[in-house]
């Protein structure tokens, strides 16, 4: 493993820290410092050969449609073509679908230019800066990424094991889904330190209408878990092969879009050998982060083989679709117009739930201000606000973007991550606590498991991590050779980030399937309301060990109090808030009293509660549960720590149920989430 560090993450530019409020603000400047000011990046990683325009209304119409930017008419446009030798100019977004929903967002005006790619961008950009027509002109920044890889593990056989929910045999290892505390996978492993999947999972297990956008490498969309629960473009998948059957600009967009190639062709094991530094031969290319991340979203459930997925169904075909949006292909990665276009594809596609574990760390070069990154990322952050607008799912109004926090220890999300409209995720080890390279504090949303190795009886393992799916042709850039393997084992907020993700597509799969609905906000609300606490832990040190030597050390974490956004999402309450059903904390070991008419109404009602409530016997022996009912409250001492649902029975009006030849009451079942845990955590998520 890469320290810890492997998220993947963008390297961009440093900006300037100006702060504008309105992309689409124009203010006016003197001539002399007009051009300066119209320039609103440095051109550091700036991609050769093209630049990003946005321009008045007026010339967004009469360049719409230019076939040759030499005869435009416009003779500034022509001197810089013949000047810088440009070869076409064209609108950055795809006004051939929903085009007159972008242009009321303003988003017909912005145009990319391509041109010699051996001319000084700067120049080309001072050039368009002066012409009056023009109001922005953005360098097309290149989105790169650090060298990363996966862990292989051999797949298991194909046998069911103990009371696991469904036969995928490599399900016991995922503790981020149900963690046991097995001290042979982490050391110091806590129970139920996971996102409570298997509790969500008696709810739903998602729906082939929800289509989550994984906004990174190339998704393996043929791999054996993944290929039953990938997103497909009919009429392209009909249609002839080199066609663009759709007539939307992309061909063979089949499984989604290679936004680096502009087409339909997702690749996944692409790369090259190159040399580091020190002249020692490296593998620079793709390492299967993008089909690691959509394993964690939606592997395949209950097949019979390898891992499972948070949304991936019950292996009756009912898994969340994933539809890839390809922004790295082997060495190359996208440029900021690249990438808004491949953002834009996923809004008008139908996806509903943006997942992306990628960003530009603020540690280095990113942006420091949410006016930063509006202003400087400006087509890229109107592609994702638009995802955000769009209502793709009869379920909800609008979508949610969710971003990995960093992996870079700052106090602060990266961007887009931290920007106030999206959801940032911070990263927690199979203990509970902060992982040493996650982000944290300013622009953290909520906390999800991404992993961390640990040292056991004296050997550094990795089955702290996240396990998932991945290439087994991908080169493993630590040793040089293919994973040999279909599942692997990646730690960081990365891998954090596509839980959230799978825990969004299971609210909105619960909503269809019981024709509930609601809007984005109320999903981001659910996301970060349905968590657990994480703060009361946070004091004193946790045991780390040195990457190299194997050593322990101990690692502070005060500084993460407050700061891991509102806590750790579980999924079995995001999936009781989308029901309307109570959460109760419950501390092991401790009667814990429950009077249902303090926990419905206002401020409490009085209510006949019924004796004959239901607790499941499987939830009984789960929690080591003991209860007494008297005197209308039911008392429950649990004595083992994880969550389960109870149903209490109530009287609403009177104290007896009408029926037969007794005139009452109508009958009520009210559902009881008990979270159990070894510490009150009441703080944290009620």
């Amino acid at each position: 493993m890469n320290k810890g560090r492997i998220l993947l993450f963008a390297l961009v530019a440093l900006f300037a820290s100006s702060c504008v409020k309105d992309i689409t603000a124009e203010p006016e400047y003197s001539a002399v410092e007009n051009v300066a000011k119209k320039i609103i990046n440095t051109s550091e990683n700036a991609a050769a050969g093209e630049i990003i325009l946005y321009v008045d209304d007026a010339t967004a119409d009469a360049w719409a449609n230019l076939e040759s930017v030499t005869r435009s008419g416009n003779p500034a446009l022509e001197s810089v073509a013949q000047e810088f030798g440009a070869e076409s100019i064209e609108q950055l977004f795809n006004m051939a679908v929903n085009g007159d929903e972008k242009r009321a967002r303003g988003m017909h005006r912005w145009f990319v230019v391509n041109f010699d790619k051996e001319a000084d961008v700067e120049a080309v950009a001072q050039k368009f800066a002066s012409m009056s027509e023009v109001k922005r002109v953005q360098y097309s920044t290149i989105l790169k990424r650090p060298a990363v890889s996966a862990v292989p593990v051999a797949e298991m056989p194909a046998t069911r094991a103990g009371d696991e929910p469904f036969n995928d045999p490599m399900l016991p290892l995922q503790w981020h889904y149900n963690n046991t505390g097995k001290q042979s996978l982490f050391y110091k492993a806590k129970v139920g330190e996971d996102i409570g999947a298997y509790g969500a999972w008696n709810y739903t297990t998602g729906n082939r209408d929800v289509i989550v956008a994984v906004v990174d490498e190339g998704v393996k969309y043929n791999h054996p878990d993944l290929v039953d629960n990938m997103w497909t473009n009919d009429a392209e998948l009909n249609g002839a092969t080199g066609v663009d059957d759709d007539k939307n600009g992309y061909v063979d967009d089949i499984y989604g879009i290679n936004a680096v190639k502009e087409n339909g062709n997702i690749t996944w094991n692409r790369g090259e050998w190159t040399t580091d530094s020190y002249g020692n031969l490296i593998w620079d290319g793709d390492v299967g982060h993008g089909t690691h991340v959509a394993g964690t979203v939606a592997a395949v459930n209950n097949n019979g083989i390898g891992v499972a997925g948070v949304a991936g169904g019950n292996g009756s075909g009912n898994g969340v679709r994933i539809m890839s949006i390809q922004i790295f292909d082997g060495t190359d990665g996208t440029t900021l117009a690249k990438n808004a276009r491949g953002i834009d594809y996923a809004t008008d596609n139908g996806a509903s739930i943006l997942q992306n574990s990628w960003g530009y760390p603020s540690a280095n070069v990113g942006p420091l201000t949410d006016s930063d990154y509006q202003q400087y990322y400006g087509a890229e952050c109107e592609a994702i606000r638009r995802f955000v607008s769009k209502s793709n799912s009869p379920a909800m109004t609008g979508g949610v973007a969710i971003f990995a926090a960093g992996n870079s220890g700052s106090p602060s999300a990266d961007y887009p991550g931290a920007y106030n409209e999206f959801l940032a995720v911070t990263a927690y080890a199979p203990d509970g606590l902060p992982t040493t390279y996650t982000c944290y504090n300013l622009g953290c949303n909520v906390a999800a498991p991404g992993g961390d190795e640990s040292v056991i009886d004296g050997y550094r393992v990795q089955t702290g991590c996240v396990l998932s799916t991945i290439p087994a042709e991908n080169i493993d850039v630590l040793t040089g050779q293919p994973y040999g393997q279909d599942y692997g084992y990646m730690q960081g907020t990365s891998m954090a980030c596509p839980h959230v993700s799978g825990v969004a597509a299971l609210v909105l799969s619960y909503a269809l399937d019981n024709g509930l609905t609601l809007t984005n906000n109320q999903l981001y609300e659910i996301l970060t309301s349905s968590v657990r606490n994480i703060d009361d832990d946070l004091h004193g040190t946790k045991t780390c060990f040195y990457y190299n030597t194997n050593k322990p050390y101990e690692w502070p974490l005060d500084p993460f109090k407050g700061k891991m956004g509102t806590g750790k999402l579980d999924a079995t309450l995001a999936i009781m808030a989308m029901r309307g059903a109570v959460c109760v904390p419950v501390v092991t070991n401790e009667e814990c009293k429950i009077e249902l008419g303090k926990l419905i109404g206002h401020t409490g009602v009085d209510v006949t509660v019924l004796k004959d409530f239901v607790f499941p016997d499987d939830v009984r022996e789960k929690l080591g549960a003991t209860t007494e009912f008297f005197n209308n409250v039911l008392y429950i001492t649990c004595t083992k720590p994880g969550i389960g649902v109870i149903t209490l029975k109530y009287v609403a009006g009177g104290n007896k149920v009408g029926g037969g030849a007794t005139t009452g009451g109508k009958l009520i079942e009210k559902e009881i989430v008990l979270v159990v845990r070894d510490n009150n955590d009441n703080g944290g998520w009620l």
